[in-house]
């Protein structure tokens, strides 16, 4: 699992309870996952489709800094399949999880079209391989 964002918890993203309010939460791991859907699929027009069961097993206050992991689990013909885990960055006590958020590629008609993607790239294995090595 690798974490790309840290957030840190301010008054404004608490709920009643004093609390990281799940809104807040999810707004940040649907715009972390779409992000990282663009950069696998190498295409800035990708929808959510589907976000399986969201599990919150702890929670975030103010102070706290959390941190968002995404994976690829799985490439479709149109589709990728993440995985979420959402930790707190100083205990690693888990916070959330979500098994499946499932992104759709799109084209310029808005509808789904075949990415050709089997595999997670990461931009550092593009950068150590130059633009001469073959592929």
């Amino acid at each position: 699992m690798n974490f790309h964002t840290r957030k840190w918890i301010k008054p404004e993203d608490l709920n009643p309870n004093g609390t990281l309010f799940g809104g807040s939460l999810l707004k940040w791991i649907d715009e972390e996952a779409a992000i990282y859907a663009v950069i696998q699929l190498g295409n800035s027009r990708v929808v959510t489709k589907y976000m399986s069961s969201i599990n919150f097993v702890s929670s975030a206050r103010q102070g706290d800094i959390i941190e968002l992991g995404i994976t690829a689990t799985r490439f479709g013909k149109t589709s990728l399949t993440l995985h979420c885990v959402v930790r707190n960055k100083i205990t690693h006590k888990n916070i959330l999880t979500i098994d499946e958020i499932v992104f759709v590629n799109m084209g310029d008609d808005g509808r789904p079209v075949p990415h050709g993607k089997t595999r997670i790239t990461y931009l550092r294995d593009r950068d150590l391989e130059g633009p001469d090595s073959a592929t």
